[in-house]
């Protein structure tokens, strides 16, 4: 039988700016900046290497690549939150000063999760809280 094959995972988010949506998803996740060219940033909460990659599985790392057309549907593919200590409503608060706006996709009221979108129209959704029951 073959060895299973270590990958370093990468979730590629096509847009406009990669600078402003990384800067973004900076801010929303506490990543930082692991790489970047021209046309493309690359955040994480760790550093890729081979070393690390081989030695437990490693979560993706979100690669903002500049592309020349905008979003013009409904990704297919999100990122969903769950704040661990602060309720809901004051991580959605949060988001909205960082430039995230609330967005609507039919969602229809009274869900437990707010639909929002990053600067660039990405939806995105925060879900409950995980913080302790004072929240």
């Amino acid at each position: 039988m073959a060895r299973p094959l270590k990958l370093s995972p990468e979730l590629v988010v096509d847009c406009r700016d990669p600078e402003r949506l990384a800067a973004f998803w900076c801010a929303v996740l506490g990543f930082t900046v692991i790489d970047r060219s021209e046309d493309k940033v690359e955040i994480g909460s760790w550093e890729p290497s081979v070393e690390k990659v081989r030695a437990r599985q490693m979560p993706p790392t979100p690669v903002f690549i500049r592309v020349p057309e905008g979003k013009t549907v409904m990704n297919r593919l999100h990122l969903d939150v769950s704040p661990i200590d602060s309720s809901t409503d004051d991580e959605v608060a949060r988001l909205l000063g960082l430039g995230a706006v609330k967005a609507d996709v039919g969602q229809g009221p009274g869900r437990s999760w707010v639909v929002m979108a990053d600067p660039e129209g990405n939806e995105f959704d925060v879900l409950r809280t995980l913080a302790p029951s004072r929240f």
